[in-house]
């Protein structure tokens, strides 16, 4: 498990600062209607930026897979 969090160290910061940023984006600049499908619920917006900011930090991580 260490092994793993510390390959991983910069996706996880970055699935978290993307949740977070999700959730603050859905509280400030949400969508009131109903009918944005990313914006309108907070778990919705959480798990978006989740994921966009784990793809995005992982762009800076040194783990090349070798192919053999």
């Amino acid at each position: 498990m260490k092994k793993f969090i510390k390959t991983h160290l910069l996706t996880i910061i970055g699935a978290t600062t993307g949740a977070i940023a999700g959730y603050l984006y859905w509280k400030f600049d949400g969508c009131n209607s109903g009918s944005c499908p990313i914006t309108s619920k907070p778990i919705n917006s959480s798990l978006y930026g989740a994921l966009l900011g784990g793809l995005f930090f992982s762009i800076f991580s040194n783990n090349k897979n070798k192919a053999i």
